[in-house]
């Protein structure tokens, strides 16, 4: 797992008269302030959000890791790439929270991968 110091942040906003979350990476790429939304790895999961809020707790951030894979399909086919996941660590038991994210958007996914570079 590659840790890159990168943190992930929480912002609260009202929807319906509701309060949500949005969950992203700001970071500045070659001279430019961007925000790199991201969102439960099944998108279609709504409750993914749940599990995202239940991950940051009372935290405004999170840390962000990068978990390399490989695996071999049904045809011998070696298949890479990256999983994303954000963490928290329990001050007070050391347990850990942690959850799958990706990109929310196409230009989330390019921003993001400028990033990590």
């Amino acid at each position: 797992m590659q840790n890159q110091g990168i943190k992930v942040e929480k912002s609260s906003f009202e929807f319906k008269g509701n309060t949500c979350y949005e969950y992203f990476i700001s970071a500045n790429i070659r001279g430019r302030d961007v925000k790199i939304k991201l969102g439960p790895s099944d998108p279609l999961d709504k409750g993914g959000y749940a599990v995202l809020d239940i991950v940051f707790g009372n935290e405004d951030t999170a840390e962000f890791v990068v978990e390399p894979f490989e695996f071999q399909d049904a045809t011998g086919k070696i298949i890479t790439g990256k999983r994303y996941i954000v963490r928290t660590t329990d001050k007070e038991t050391g347990e850990i929270f942690e959850c799958a994210v990706k990109p929310v958007r196409n230009s989330d996914k390019s921003l993001l991968a400028m990033l990590i570079k």
